[in-house]
């Protein structure tokens, strides 16, 4: 398959050029009118996004462990230009997140659907005050033998597991685990000096920065101050909601292209208002705003990385800023870089044909269109 006269993410920048795709996998970047089995017209054709920190949408969640809900899921994720995504469990007991090892473990894609790359735990190894809508009861002590146990039922999928460094057994915990995946920070009330020891310890994420952990303050930089002076990536949600426009812009000045845009979204996702449910505890859905029930609490959100994408140009974010934040900056995070979130020969074809107006007009995974 070649993709001719497009406008071609490539190396961060856009350039006009041709796309040729053999099975999987891009083969080489050609000129822009190259003979084509597709004419781009001039639009855009961008990396797949990857979404590393999701819960489910379609009102299906992934620690269910049922395994018809993830094509369901996947299937709304590549309809937002999501091609591949980590299936994100919350704070669970040992025998409910097993249960849905398996079922991310045994997933099959559909064709019109996007890849698991893998799975993020978040939780359950999370501070009690800053659990936000993680359930209290369900909360356990960093513990690498129970994440040994989970990773081996999920066929050694995870990728990516938060914790709170400031908990008893924490900094063994990530200096073991560091060595099997990506070890984030969040739900956490650490200062700077325990998140810099957490990071000198083998961390090099955070999960949602600011939510769920203190505030970056002049005298106090917290896990955000300490997220940029190790060189973290770090993860921010996007919705309007979670986070004030001039702090994403500020963010986005801050940490260039270590910043991850995720979409945190749980099964309200693709759903109208409403009350679900998340790991246990009731939530409400109002005007797309998702919180506990009964209370003013965020729970995650009903976005998408599209939608998130449209906000962030809407702000005057630069549109290559943005797409890296979406593509790049994400498969670096989760060490699946030499694979996805760039178009370079050799690189999994996932691509993504967009507008001007940044609508989405194809989707193609692994060098099929899936949408």
């Amino acid at each position: 398959m070649v993709i001719g006269n497009a406008n071609v993410f490539l190396d961060g920048a856009f350039r006009r050029a041709s796309v040729t795709a053999e099975g999987s996998r891009i083969a080489s970047i050609g000129p822009a009118d190259a003979p084509c089995d597709v004419d781009a017209q001039g639009k855009y054709l961008v990396p797949g996004f990857i979404d590393i920190h999701t819960h489910g949408a379609m009102n299906e969640d992934f620690s269910d462990g049922k395994a018809d809900a993830l094509p369901k899921i996947s299937r709304y994720f590549a309809r937002c230009g999501v091609t591949s995504f980590l299936a994100t469990t919350m704070t669970l007991k040992e025998e409910t997140l097993t249960p849905a090892m398996y079922a991310i473990r045994d997933f099959v894609r559909p064709e019109d659907g996007a890849k698991c790359a893998g799975i993020h735990l978040e939780g359950p190894f999370l501070s009690y005050a800053k659990r936000g809508a993680q359930a209290a009861e369900n909360l356990h002590a960093p513990d690498a033998a129970l994440f040994h146990r989970l990773n081996e039922a999920s066929g050694n999928q995870v990728r990516l597991v938060t914790v709170a460094p400031e908990e008893e057994g924490a900094i063994p915990f990530i200096r073991e685990v560091s060595g099997v995946c990506t070890v984030s920070v969040g739900h956490t009330t650490a200062d700077y000096d325990t998140a810099m020891e957490a990071f000198r310890a083998g961390a090099s994420h955070a999960t949602h920065l600011y939510n769920g952990m203190p505030p970056f303050a002049h005298r106090a930089p917290g896990v955000v101050g300490a997220a940029f002076e190790s060189g973290a990536t770090v993860e921010l949600i996007c919705d309007g909601m979670h986070i004030h426009p001039t702090v994403m812009r500020a963010t986005h000045r801050l940490f260039g292209k270590n910043l991850v845009v995720i979409s945190d979204s749980l099964r309200c996702a693709g759903m109208p208002d409403g009350r679900y449910e998340l790991g246990g505890q009731p939530i409400e859905m109002k005007n797309g705003r998702a919180t506990l029930l009964g209370s003013n609490t965020l729970a995650g959100s009903s976005s998408n990385l599209l939608e998130e994408l449209k906000i962030l140009v809407g702000l005057g974010i630069p549109l290559e800023d943005a797409l890296f934040a979406m593509t790049a900056a994400p498969a670096k995070a989760i060490g699946l870089d030499r694979q996805i979130g760039s178009i370079a020969p050799g690189m999994r074809a996932d691509l993504l044909l967009l507008t001007p107006e940044l609508a989405l007009e194809a989707v193609y995974v692994d060098g099929l269109r899936a949408v």
